[in-house]
């Protein structure tokens, strides 16, 4: 689990934790195209976590073989193997799986692997966690209180910190101050402390995945950013005050700016984040610019937590053309946060 550094010498691949998503999607080809990858080998260790059954049909999908070293969660050793390891939980016949369809079963599937995948990263024998998609839908099924990731990760690890979600393409991240909540809620929800807040969190992200001098536009809420307060006046009384505390702390932030241009000008300008106001205001913009390249990041927890931007795909499962763009940078993120986060450890 070592690779030769630029001077030679031996270094610590990150260890990364995988659940395997829900098994009636693209998950299961997903996870078996990314262990298959040489460069993935190259950059991280990878646990993968779920039923070697539904992983080995991903392969028959996905037309590739896998060379992995099985092993039991009380067997694990970070340290003793180049390949990647399988944490077989034996849980799902694949007779039970309904391909394209949000089930029970599948729902069972990918929280049990989510839930381990946690649990290895909050005993240290993890430096990051990654999954495959999964299907919000079956995820309630098995898990009532399943609004998000974010929820179920929290009540897991007993996490009562700040956790955002955070969508990143290559050339730009996409913060958001508010998230999952009806879109009449949302200017309700905005306040100078809440803009403050988030961008707090993002600037700390940015830096952790190696943005020393982040640039950070910030998004306004109404047509026009506002229009000197003739289409509303959230702009000029809380988006505006918000970025200039922020600037006063040191922030490179810049804004608010029309949220129809601000992904354009962002790009041109060399920013390095958008901070929207709401959920799709961001959203559709990045998945515009690179949907199959988009990373979800959860922000705030102890460890890197990372997905594909997209989700399950029921309608081209089983049929071998999964993109496995997104999850490859996924993993790919994890673990250069994950070193950026060991080597400021080992400085402190």
């Amino acid at each position: 689990m070592t690779t030769s550094g630029a001077d030679g010498t031996k270094e610590r691949r990150p260890v990364i934790a995988l659940a395997m998503g829900d098994p009636a999607g693209i998950s299961p080809e997903l996870t078996a195209r990314l262990l298959a990858l040489s460069d993935i080998r190259d950059a991280a260790h990878i646990i993968a976590i779920g039923d070697r059954r539904i992983l080995d049909e991903g392969a028959r999908v996905a037309g590739v073989t896998l060379d992995l070293e099985a092993a039991s969660l009380d067997a694990l050793d970070n340290a003793g193997t180049a390949r990647h390891v399988f944490v077989d939980l034996a849980h799902l016949d694949p007779a039970d799986v309904v391909r394209g369809e949000a089930t029970l079963a599948g729902g069972t599937f990918a929280t049990r692997n989510f839930r381990t995948a946690l649990e290895l990263a909050h005993a240290g024998k993890a430096d990051a966690v990654c999954f495959t998609p999964f299907n919000k839908k079956a995820m309630r099924f098995a898990y009532p209180g399943y609004d998000d990731e974010i929820r179920f990760v929290a009540d897991v690890l007993s996490f009562t910190g700040k956790v955002r979600e955070f969508n990143v393409l290559e050339k730009v991240w996409n913060a958001r101050v508010t998230s999952h909540i009806p879109l009449k809620d949302v200017a309700s929800h905005l306040s100078v402390e809440a803009i403050l807040a988030e961008l707090k969190l993002t600037q700390a992200c940015l830096k952790d995945a190696g943005y020393e001098e982040a640039k950070i536009a910030v998004a306004g809420l109404n047509p026009h950013a506002g229009d000197g307060g003739s289409f509303g006046m959230e702009e000029i009384d809380i988006i505006e005050p918000a970025v200039e505390k922020a600037r006063a702390l040191g922030f490179n932030v810049e804004g608010p700016f029309p949220a129809d241009t601000v992904f354009l000008r962002a790009l041109k300008e060399g920013f390095n984040a958008v901070m929207t106001m709401y959920h799709d205001q961001g959203q559709i913009a990045m998945k515009i610019i690179g949907f199959d390249k988009g990373v979800t990041m959860m922000g705030g927890l102890p460890f890197p937590l990372c997905t594909p931007a997209h989700g399950t795909a029921y309608d081209i499962a089983g049929k071998g053309i999964a993109d496995i763009g997104a999850t490859r940078e996924a993993i790919l993120l994890a673990a250069r946060m994950a070193k950026k986060k060991r080597a400021l450890s080992a400085a402190a």
